[in-house]
This record gives structure tokens, sequence and C-alpha cells, in this order.
């Protein structure tokens, strides 16, 4: 699934972009940014992995809340100027394709897919 390969470029570029963090936020922003980036691809694989319509829609909507609690993460990275702007207006264009992309799906989903 493209959206998918979008979302594990994400994962990617946050994975790369906290390496740099200071020892502190290994166990707060570090991980909380790279745990929500990492949930996003994970759940679109486990709803392309589900039979039914709902089961699907259910694990794309976790997906696109991952997606919302990243952007999250790295507005706040920014703020407080561990992360360029520039490196996290690129990763939040990113993500707002993959959301955009998961609202199709589950458009699509609701409107001509069986339970």
């Amino acid at each position: 699934m493209p959206v998918w390969q979008k979302a594990m470029d994400i994962a990617e570029r946050c994975f790369l972009i906290s390496a740099d963090l200071p020892k502190k936020e290994d166990y707060a922003l570090t991980s909380q940014l790279r745990r929500s980036a990492q949930s996003i691809p994970a759940n679109i694989a486990e709803g392309f992995g589900r039979r039914s319509a709902n089961d699907k829609s259910r694990f794309y909507d976790i997906s696109r809340g991952s997606a919302f609690e990243t952007k999250s993460h790295l507005i706040y990275g920014n703020r407080v100027k561990y992360f360029s702007e520039n490196n996290c207006l690129e990763i939040q264009k990113m993500i707002d394709e993959v959301i955009f992309d998961l609202n199709k799906i589950t458009n699509y989903l609701k409107n001509n897919g069986q339970s």
C-alpha cells in the first residue's frame, strides 16, 4: 500500500531527527515521537490484514490518531528548539498526505465496503 510506504518514511524521518535529542529526553519526547510515528504504519499494516471493512476502518482510524499525535510532538520539539522548522514542516506535510489518504480509504470502506 502506498500509504503504508509513506507512513514508514515518516517513522524513519522521526527516528532520524530524534537521534540527537538530549539524553534527558530518552523516556520523554524521543520515546513518544518514535512510538507515535511507528504506530502509523503498524496500524495501517494491521488494518490491511483485517478481513472486515469495520475492522480495517478501526485500525486506519487509530493510525490517523497516531499521525496527529506525531504532528503534536513535532510542533512541541520545534517550539523548544530541538527540531528545525524546515524538518518539522517537511514531516508534517508527509503526515498530512497520509491523513488525506487514510481519510479516502476509510470513506471508501464506509460507503462501499462490506462488514
